[in-house]
């Protein structure tokens, strides 16, 4: 996520605590899942039995989560999603809960009397569980469901809701749903996915996902992955997409509107599409040519491009922020129409969202306190090419960061222990401290291990952690295996401390300290 210049926007919503949870901390016992990709037990993120959290027919259903210590009641333990399978009937106005069926596969790694999933903004009228109905209810932030029978521990599961998906989000409240002036788009990051469909709305349960959305003739649907099918009856079409690799749900993404998708070849042949409203094709494409050869770039820095496509969504809508939705990134078409804008800077948001591919979405953070593996080097590569292709010099940014970075830690917290949303603003967990803040820090990982050694970290970090989520402790041992060094004391002070460590190579840097309370 890129939070422009002009304005940031604040949404809200609220969140059911937990019945027991406790947070998992860096070097906690991880498992690894089917796919080969590392992830927490979910199991061991609860300091409570199964018996008396997850299955106790005699207990009231309650909401969970898994621990996260910024969302504790984001995700729920007890099973592992495979795939999710959305359909979405949208009525022709942005003002109307759309139709939906979602579909789950998942395995359970407990044995289950009950199942819960996170949803809370929608009415649900009918859940099957392996094709049998199935009793459910309501608790905080998530369905809960009853089976007919218990689920057994390693069994495979098909969930399948019959509900609404609202735009129109309740008083003090976010939908994940943006209303565009034409339609909708989606902006789930962080903890709206579950506003829009039921899931396990945790980056950590990664799945594969099938979208199908139907709209009447006039409207065009485009979603993650790769189109699979188009059936139109004469009054309405129904655009079918499925993801060629695991994702997210906070990174799904659907556009409905009257728009044009434009086609364009990238490195290797890879499919390029972008969305835009066909009224502003032609002055938008321009900035979209660019992208080939900013693919092209981040590849000579990182490797490969991970997925199966890329493109940009640009929306005819004001959220203050773009957003990297898997293989289709969420752009204000304002940003690039305002002429307040310089065309370095565009460009480089442009690279902001495209190097999140690797770092945040191919590479997922284990918890949301990993966020700074996303934005620290999203931050990292769109400074970079600022450097390469505008002339802007990384130390001056860099040096400018260091003089806040004290400030950011303050009202923040360090880069990889940030403190808490704000209640009601689901995005103010992205402050300075994970921006730069946390760019700042790499900067100060290359000033410490060297050029070639810190080149090398970043390539060998999303090649072994690809299609897969990571953790700060795994970043840090990777640093010291390829540097050949311990630098456990380094990652201490720059991710954790409560101050900022000298700079190596620039012991002249200083940073401002934050103004005592009660001055101004």
């Amino acid at each position: 996520m890129a939070l422009t210049l002009r304005k940031q926007a604040h949404s809200s919503r609220s969140g059911a605590e937990p019945s027991c949870s406790h947070a998992h901390r860096p070097g906690a016992e991880d498992a690894v899942d089917r796919g080969g990709a590392r992830r927490p037990l979910k199991a061991a993120l609860l300091a409570c039995t199964a018996s008396l959290c997850l299955v106790a027919a005699s207990s009231p259903p309650a909401p969970l989560g898994i621990g996260d210590r910024l969302f504790p009641y984001l995700g729920n333990p007890g099973y592992d999603v495979s795939s999710y399978d959305l359909s979405f009937s949208y009525p022709g106005a942005n003002g109307k809960p759309l139709q939906a069926v979602t579909t789950i596969d998942a395995w359970t790694t407990t044995r289950l009397n009950r199942v819960n999933l996170d949803f809370a903004h929608g009415t649900v009228a009918s859940v099957e569980v392996n094709s049998r109905p199935a009793e459910f209810t309501s608790a905080g932030d998530d369905l809960v469901i009853t089976p007919g029978k218990p689920l057994p521990m390693g069994s495979r599961m098909r969930i399948t809701v019959h509900h609404t998906s609202d735009p129109v989000p309740q008083e003090g409240q976010e939908s994940g749903w943006v209303r565009t002036t034409d339609g909708l788009a989606m902006a789930n990051q962080a903890d709206a996915a579950h506003l829009v469909f039921p899931c396990n709305d945790h980056p950590s349960d990664k799945a594969m996902f099938t979208i199908r959305v139907t709209a009447p003739d006039g409207y065009t649907a485009v979603a993650n992955g790769l189109p699979t099918g188009v059936h139109s009856d004469g009054r309405s079409t129904t655009w079918t997409y499925r993801t060629l690799h695991p994702m997210a749900t906070e990174l799904a993404q659907v556009s409905i509107g009257r728009s044009t998708v434009l086609h364009r070849t990238g490195p290797h042949h890879l499919p390029v599409r972008d969305v835009v409203p066909t009224q502003d094709r032609q002055v938008l494409e321009p900035w979209l040519a660019k992208t080939p050869q900013q693919i092209a770039w981040m590849e000579n820095k990182v490797g490969r491009y991970p997925f199966e496509t890329y493109g940009l969504l640009m929306a005819s809508a004001t959220t203050g922020f773009e957003l990297e939705t898997q293989t289709l990134s969420l752009f204000e078409k304002d940003l690039f129409t305002d002429r307040a804008y310089p065309k370095w800077y565009v460009e480089s948001i442009m690279v902001h969202e495209l190097s999140h591919q690797w770092f945040g979405d191919s590479v997922s953070p284990r918890t949301w306190s990993d966020l700074w593996l996303n934005e620290g080097h999203a931050t990292w590569y769109e400074a970079l090419y600022a450097e390469e292709t505008a002339h802007k010099p990384m130390e001056a940014r860099m040096k400018s960061a260091y003089g806040a970075s004290d400030r950011w830690r303050a009202s923040g917290g360090p880069p990889a222990l940030p403190k808490a949303p704000k209640p009601g603003q689901k995005i103010s967990i992205f402050r300075p401290n994970v921006y730069d803040g946390a760019a700042l820090a790499l900067y100060a990982l290359r000033q410490e291990i060297g050029k070639p050694a810190f080149e090398l970290l970043e390539r060998a970090w999303v090649r072994m952690h690809r299609d897969g989520t990571a953790t700060t402790a795994d970043f840090e041992r990777l640093a010291s295996a390829v540097s050949g060094r311990d630098l456990g004391g380094f990652f201490q002070a720059w991710l954790y401390g409560e101050k900022t460590p000298p700079m190596p190579g620039h012991p002249d840097w200083k940073s401002t300290p934050p103004l005592a309370r009660g001055k101004k």
